[in-house]
């Protein structure tokens, strides 16, 4: 089934990008680039530094990511 290699975890916005695209770091420390995807683009129109974010990695490249959604603050 399409889709199922797909993963989600929460990150924090560290800075936005041109083209709605978003530099997010991880809990563990690791940085990627991520972009706002489908109904969120309209939800979340402008992210600021420091907003918590639901993110959708793939296994095949762990340097790019999914904006799913926000979410409450990460402690």
């Amino acid at each position: 089934m399409p889709g199922d290699d797909v993963f989600k975890i929460e990150g924090r916005v560290r800075e936005a990008l041109p083209n709605g695209t978003y530099r997010v770091e991880l809990k563990n420390g690791h940085c990627l680039t991520a972009f706002l995807a489908g109904r969120a683009k309209k939800e979340l129109a402008r992210l600021s530094a420091g907003s918590s974010v639901k993110l959708q990695l793939t296994p095949y490249d762990l340097s790019v990511g999914r904006i799913l959604g926000e979410t409450k603050d990460l402690k």
